[in-house]
């Protein structure tokens, strides 16, 4: 770990930014120099970026069907892509779902063991999240186990069943492609949906019995793609505190009344509004009802979102980054990390101040990423 003081930069703390420095050493921040200087003049040092929700690694991962065999190797390719987006700890959100592919329990199992395994050599602290299909009812029993050795602290559930046109005795829209990825006739994927869809009535009552498992576990809980005041509620009344990209301004409404927790999409902000013109991002975040932006599927977002937040005078920088940083981290019930102030850990991202890329990276004081001209005064 390297022992610094940063100098002559811009640094983002709680007030805003300011020029007194910013020293650390043993990976946490320090009050007083530590002795050995870097001029970081015509830079900008910030606190190191938390993503909460990201499945932009299922590239590096799975780049083919079946292509992927030594998964590790894939990790190492994953952490290098957020250190160069100033990601400083990130949540892989991994889906176990009915669809199968790199969406089903063996692949999932695949990620989450190694995730365990090779996370604790990486220098960004990487977690799991669990993307959990709320309909595989035969999976609940033995969920808070798999949580446990998998290492996971975090869980999301979702339902991606198109339940309008099952019960409709409709064939559902993209039924072939989504059979092929799964490796399955369209015949036996449909009948798994079908089947899946009979057994609705009994999914609430195994939701109050799985929540309250996970929640004795200290496990943190969300629910996708909220669209209702009503979801919302019953949902917070199970203990599950997140709304994650909630669809609806009445969904963020309710979560925000019932004390919830907010997260929205990066790239639904850098677009100016949802792929699927869902409610808008900076909407949400205009009105107060947003307390954390999560990369979603594209890495560079999240740095691109705050950045433009502040650039175009919605927020001033401190209340920007704090939706990648200190809000994230307080979803995750991370309280060592987000700002930049004596005690916390030495996470920081350092960006040029001209251009605003990403210059070099730190968790815990030691370098992740480091590229271009700044190299040279890390170097001495």
């Amino acid at each position: 770990m390297l022992s610094l003081d940063l100098t002559g930069a811009e640094v983002l703390g709680p007030s805003g930014l300011h020029r007194d420095g910013l020293s650390f050493a043993k990976g946490v921040i320090v009050q007083a120099p530590v002795g050995r200087a870097v001029d970081m003049s015509g830079y900008l040092v910030l606190p190191g970026i938390v993503d909460v929700h990201g499945d932009g690694f299922e590239r590096h991962l799975a780049p083919r069907r079946g292509a992927m065999k030594q998964m590790a190797e894939g990790l190492v390719a994953v952490e290098a892509e957020l250190a160069a987006n100033g990601i400083t700890t990130a949540t892989l959100a991994q889906f176990v779902s009915w669809e199968g592919g790199v969406r089903g329990l063996e692949f999932a199992e695949q990620v989450f063991s190694h995730l365990r395994d090779v996370a604790p050599a990486m220098v960004t602290d990487l977690r799991g999240q669990l993307r959990f299909e709320t309909h595989l009812l035969e999976f609940y029993d033995e969920l808070p186990a798999r949580m446990a050795d998998w290492g996971l602290r975090y869980i999301v559930f979702n339902d991606h069943l198109p339940h309008d046109r099952l019960s409709a005795g409709q064939q559902p829209r993209r039924l072939v492609s989504q059979a092929l990825k799964a490796r399955r006739s369209p015949e036996a994927h449909l009948a798994l949906m079908q089947a899946l869809e009979a057994e609705s009535d009994e999914v609430p009552a195994a939701l109050d019995w799985l929540c309250k498992q996970l929640a004795a576990q200290g496990i943190a809980m969300g629910s996708h793609d909220d669209t209702t005041a009503e979801g919302r509620a019953q949902w917070a009344a199970r203990g599950v505190d997140v709304a994650e990209f909630p669809e609806t301004l009445e969904a963020a409404e309710a979560a925000r009344d019932l004390g919830g927790i907010v997260v929205m999409g990066s790239p639904n902000v850098v677009r100016g509004g949802s792929h699927n013109l869902n409610v808008s991002a900076v909407d949400l975040i205009a009105m107060g009802y947003c307390d954390a932006l999560a990369s979603d599927y594209h890495y560079p977002s999240a740095r691109r979102a705050a950045l433009m937040l502040w650039q175009n005078g919605m927020l001033d920088l401190t209340a920007a980054w704090g939706l990648v940083s200190a809000g994230p981290a307080g979803v995750l019930g991370l309280t060592d990390r987000g700002v930049l102030v004596p005690g916390k850990r030495a996470d920081l991202v350092v960006l040029e101040r001209e251009s605003l890329r990403v210059a070099a990276t730190l968790v815990q004081g030691r370098v992740s990423y480091l590229s271009g001209d700044v190299a040279a005064r890390f170097m001495g």
